[in-house]
């Protein structure tokens, strides 16, 4: 548990509206839900909140990398109540008696047709407590996604519905989808209006356009040559959907498994059957490094191995992986596109650089937000692709805000 001590920070105009407005909502309904932009200073925001509605004692739950963000925005604006700062993962853990807690990245919790195991950790745990939600995009895919993230307060708006299936049939229109195991339900397409009427009392929004931001985000992709072996390893699968080699196999009997195994290939990493991994490529690494050795930057990267071959290309002296190291030094940092995309702040960076892509709209638009302060006018990001590779194709569909899926997969490899 932390108390405030000092103070260096104090709230913006548009951050103290929000705050009690927002305590006005959490008294009356038990729970607020913050959707504001990247950078706008929603952790500080709901911090207000809970010193506005009297809390002694706050859980502020957040992921491992954004804690000690957390603690600094804690500490830097003086506020006057206890404080447990803990990660998701460790909820089970805290047994402090809270009077509120503050969830961040709340949309984690939207899982479909069924809630998490987190999701129901927290409902059991805290969901007679008063809670502020925290999201930039509390739907990142579709509106059904906001079930499971009222469904853990007991004050949820929802409340009548006792779990997502009955709430569908309600609030979505049914459908079919196609996966590589066969047709299966699909709950994506929900009727927006209705549960916007519905919501919409608990619901604070803030863009980086009414913050005052007028940064702009240049993305420039670089095409880079992979070793013949690659592509020849990439060729053989498509051919074969295995292939054996002296002590290890690559298996690609499902189009799922196809999509994923190319995914890591073209851009020089495989993780084989037995669960080991191999750098097969470095040529990417090497790229990002000779481009941008004299520049400190922020990589995104997808695969473990990737990791494995950008620490080849750089020197532990260059590169860390620890956000406090890159803030108090010239080295550049190296994250995983999904832990990395939400949280933190990598304004100390020249340029964001993206080994590989993920499949997800939501890592797209996050991660390259990264760098974004409302002081900073300009922002670059490069995305490293690999020729003949499929990361094009995953970068036009996530552009469209939507996920790269194997239907999209079937359509560029036809």
């Amino acid at each position: 548990m932390f108390i405030s001590t000092y103070m260096k920070k104090t709230l913006r105009d548009y951050q103290k509206d929000l705050a009690s407005r927002g305590v006005e909502i959490l008294r009356e309904r038990g729970l607020v839900y913050l959707c504001m932009s990247v950078r706008t200073g929603k952790t500080a925001t709901s911090m207000q909140i809970a010193n506005l509605y009297g809390a002694k004692s706050v859980l502020f739950l957040t992921k491992k990398k954004a804690m000690g963000d957390i603690l600094g925005d804690y500490n830097d604006f003086g506020f006057g109540f206890q404080m447990e700062v803990m990660n998701d993962e460790s909820m089970h853990k805290c047994t402090g008696k809270y009077d509120l807690v503050i969830h961040d990245e709340h949309h984690r919790f939207g899982a479909i047709p069924k809630p998490g195991k987190a999701t129901k950790t927290f409902r059991k745990m805290f969901g007679h407590l008063p809670m502020v939600f925290l999201s930039g995009t509390p739907s990142p895919e579709n509106y059904s996604q906001l079930y499971h993230q009222y469904w853990v307060s007991l004050r949820s708006p929802f409340k009548s519905y006792v779990n997502f299936y009955k709430w569908a049939k309600d609030y979505v229109i049914p459908g079919t989808k196609y996966t590589s195991y066969g047709p299966a339900p699909d709950y994506s397409n929900a009727k927006i209006e209705p549960i916007m009427s519905v919501i919409e009392g608990y619901v604070l929004t803030y863009t980086q356009e009414q913050a005052g931001f007028v940064s702009e985000i240049e993305e420039e992709v670089l095409m880079v040559d992979m070793k013949q072996s690659t592509y020849n390893l990439a060729s053989r699968l498509k051919r074969d959907l295995v292939v054996q080699g002296k002590d290890e196999v690559i298996l690609a009997d499902t189009g799922v498994k196809l999509m994923q195994k190319l995914h890591q290939i073209y851009s020089g990493t495989i993780k084989f059957e037995s669960g080991s991994r191999m750098v097969i490529d470095d040529t990417k690494a090497k790229f990002i490094f000779n481009m941008f050795k004299h520049t400190k930057i922020g990589i995104f990267y997808k695969f473990v191995a990737e990791l494995d071959a950008l620490r080849t290309a750089y020197s532990s002296d260059t590169l860390t992986t620890d956000l406090e190291e890159f803030n108090t030094t010239d080295k550049s940092i190296a994250l995983q596109i999904v832990s990395g995309r939400e949280g933190i702040s990598l304004r100390n960076a020249e340029f964001i650089v993206f080994y590989n892509i993920d499949f997800s709209a939501t890592s797209y638009w996050q991660a390259r937000d990264r760098m974004t302060t409302m002081e900073r006018k300009f922002n670059k990001v490069f995305w490293v692709f690999s020729k003949g590779g499929i990361e094009q194709d995953i970068y036009k569909q996530v552009l469209k805000k939507k996920n790269f899926t194997l239907s999209h997969f079937k359509t560029c490899t036809e």
